[in-house]
């Protein structure tokens, strides 16, 4: 999988998870998820993410570059 599918696979996993805490434990969950809105909303516009870079550090690949690498054309 790409970088940019492992985030939005953990950004809706947290996501889901901070919702189902907030509901069963605490509305304090509700901060962990503003606070992973506001960093996709960040990375929207600056084009980095921390989680990003620690996805990439376990090896997936950017999009750019798992496309280039499934593309042949010749």
């Amino acid at each position: 999988m790409s970088v940019e599918r492992w985030l939005r696979l953990i950004a809706g996993a947290f996501i889901i998870l901070s919702v189902v805490l907030a509901v069963e434990v605490s509305r304090w969950w509700l901060l962990f998820t503003a606070f992973i809105g506001l960093n996709l909303l960040q990375s929207a516009f600056s084009d980095w993410c921390p989680m990003m870079w620690l996805v990439e550090k376990l090896g997936a690949q950017s999009c750019r570059s798992a496309t280039s690498s499934t593309n042949h054309t010749g």
